[in-house]
Order: C-alpha cells, then sequence, then structure tokens
C-alpha cells in the first residue's frame, strides 16, 4: 500500500528498510525520501516504522532464547 504518494513510497519499502538495519524514523525517512514533500503521510509513515522496528526486535530477541 502507498504510504506516501509524493515520493511513491510504500509500507513495504518502509518495513525492508527496517529489515535492512534502519532503527528509527530519521533513517527510514533519509532513505525513501517519505514525508520530505507535502509530509501528510508522517504520522502514518511513523505509525509503520515503529511497528516494524518493533517486530524487528522481537525476532533477534527470539533468535537468543536457548534452553537451560
Amino acid at each position: 500500500m502507498y504510504v506516501c504518494v509524493c515520493k511513491g513510497v510504500t509500507d513495504h519499502q518502509i518495513r525492508q528498510q527496517v529489515s535492512d538495519g534502519a532503527r528509527s524514523w530519521q533513517e527510514v525517512r533519509e532513505a525513501t525520501g517519505c514525508a520530505t514533500q507535502c509530509g501528510k503521510c508522517a504520522c502514518f509513515a511513523k505509525s509503520v516504522t515503529r511497528e516494524a522496528v518493533h517486530e524487528a526486535r522481537l525476532e533477534a530477541s527470539a533468535g537468543l532464547a536457548y534452553a537451560v
């Protein structure tokens, strides 16, 4: 789904940036250009970024579990 129509940024692209190592809205914004034109998408884009970062952290911590 398109999050930023001005720059043509999709939720998949935001999630891909997080998957590639972005851990903040600022990093995602710099990489994609999302919300740099009219800014109407910023709130939703930040929400998608937050959700993706949260999921990435959960996946990373799941790999740290081990049997005692």
